[in-house]
């Protein structure tokens, strides 16, 4: 007599694919951010900088064309070369404040859900007085005292961003600390840290990673305020914050020169929020059969 097979268990990783592929907006946002990667970390298969990006006096202000497809800046400087390393910067900027802010925040969030008490409420007060100062102006004040500079930048960024990843973190790993399995764990006899590392974070990770991919967008358009208020990346160094503020002067007649960069900031954003939007479709457990 033929064994009966059992029906084998959808992966959850399979699951999530199919959830997130039946979101279209967010297929079309991963499919944005995917070109705007591949064509700023790539940029020196499309464009030569060091020729393109250096003044040219012969060039100024000249419009969009097939030779400059973006047009030249008020220096000569092919815009299109500079919005494409542009967007590098700050898309390695942004991702680094992200990894940085996320894991402080995960350590300082873990520890306040789980121990609870005292500890807890001081924590979470020392948080709500940062949460109380809008996020730009808490950056702005950093940066402003630090002084203008790439690393500076970061490090700004980085301050604004962990009093909102911490109370996130937290939400979720208090809800975690109450399951059952790590009750078990306890019982077990496993160490504080192993329950952490090992059961509530891997538990805990989808909302943290939804909370990161806004962040990160959320971030570029902070370093783009930074930059464009003068407190952060310098020029002649290509930024797109930097580039908008340039642009400034010719915004009258050569609107081109502020348009690129800000476009490329609103489709870098805009792709990042369909994203998270996907993501967190996807891994809400509510939606699940």
């Amino acid at each position: 007599m033929e064994a009966i097979k059992k029906p084998k268990k959808k992966s959850q990783f399979l699951e999530f694919c199919r959830r997130f592929s039946k979101n279209k907006a967010a297929l079309i946002g991963m499919v944005l951010f995917v070109l705007i990667l591949l064509f700023s970390m790539g940029a020196g298969l499309f464009v030569n900088y060091e020729a393109d990006a250096i003044t040219h006096s012969d060039q100024r202000l000249a419009a969009p064309s097939t030779q400059h497809i973006f047009g030249t800046d008020g220096y000569g400087r092919d815009i299109f070369a500079r919005v494409l390393y542009g967007t590098r910067v700050s898309l390695q900027m942004a991702l680094t404040a992200t990894v940085c802010a996320l894991a402080i925040a995960i350590v300082i969030g873990a520890v306040a859900a789980y121990y609870g008490g005292i500890l807890d409420s001081i924590i979470m007060r020392v948080l709500d007085m940062f949460m109380g100062i809008p996020l730009i102006l808490l950056a702005i004040a950093v940066s402003a005292s630090l002084g203008p500079g790439k690393n500076n930048l970061i490090l700004a960024i980085i301050v604004a961003q962990i009093p909102q990843f911490t109370r996130v973190t937290r939400s979720a790993i208090l809800n975690a600390v109450e399951q059952e399995y790590v009750e078990a764990a306890r019982a077990y006899g496993s160490s504080d840290l192993s329950i952490i590392t090992a059961q509530i974070l891997p538990n805990t990770m989808g909302l943290v990673i939804i909370q990161a991919t806004m962040a990160v967008s959320q971030m570029i358009l902070s370093i783009a305020a930074l930059s464009y208020l003068g407190l952060g990346i310098q020029p002649p160094a290509p930024e797109l914050g930097s580039m908008l503020s340039e642009g400034r002067e010719y915004m009258r007649y050569s609107q081109y020169i502020m348009l690129f960069p800000g476009l490329m900031i609103a489709l870098t954003a805009l792709s990042l929020n369909l994203i998270g939007d996907g993501l967190r479709d996807a891994l809400d457990p509510r939606l699940k059969n």
